[in-house]
């Protein structure tokens, strides 16, 4: 099966890049194809142009776009990984779906009703979080990010989740905090019957 990664942290010593690398490890253990597109690595531009807004509906994007697009048509199961920041994607994630997610490409109006066009494909979300699951639950929080990733992008688009992780209280994790998390990856990862290839 064919993993597309997109991961959105600047810090290489992040709990972010831990999980990216427990991932990678684990899809490596079962001799998964990999791609990883690290959105700060890649100095990927997040800004919405003037000119992004009117090639879109021409079916014109930019070339760092289109290479963005490719990998999507490529991947078999697209990986989300970022930290929650002010209750919301880091302005480098939120940017990338300003602009690979285009209208034509993830989506489309067919005589006013929207459709998804990114429909076969998976995708696992990895969140990290400073406020724990409990405290996101008691202000509604929790429902205000599924309302805004899974349902006003993720499955908007056609994608089809397979599991949404948040580690709260991130930033205060302990070594146990860390295990535990890693070993849900491994688990998750490692058994999930999604990722065996199309054709078994």
């Amino acid at each position: 099966m064919k993993h597309l990664i997109i991961y959105a942290h600047p810090n290489d010593g992040s709990l972010n890049r831990h999980l990216l690398q427990t991932i990678v490890e684990s899809l490596q253990r079962n001799s998964q194809e990999i791609v990883i597109r690290d959105l700060y690595q890649l100095n990927f531009s997040p800004v919405l142009s003037l000119e992004d807004i009117k090639g879109q509906r021409l079916g014109i994007v930019s070339d760092d776009v289109k290479q963005e697009q490719d990998y999507i048509s490529w991947a078999d199961h697209i990986i989300f990984i970022y930290p929650i920041w002010w209750t919301g994607m880091p302005a480098i994630m939120k940017g990338y779906i300003d602009r690979v997610f285009s209208y034509g490409f993830a989506y489309r109006y067919d005589k006013g009703v929207q459709q998804g066009l990114l429909t076969g494909k998976q995708t696992t979300i990895v969140n990290t979080q400073g406020k724990s699951k409990e405290e996101y639950e008691g202000i509604g929080m929790d429902k205000a990010l599924s309302l805004t990733s899974d349902k006003g992008i993720f499955t908007y688009c056609g994608l089809k989740i397979n599991q949404h992780f948040y580690f709260g209280k991130a930033d205060k994790a302990s070594a146990q905090d860390i295990e535990k998390w890693t070993r849900q990856i491994n688990f998750f990862f490692q058994n999930n019957l999604c990722f065996q290839n199309h054709d078994n």
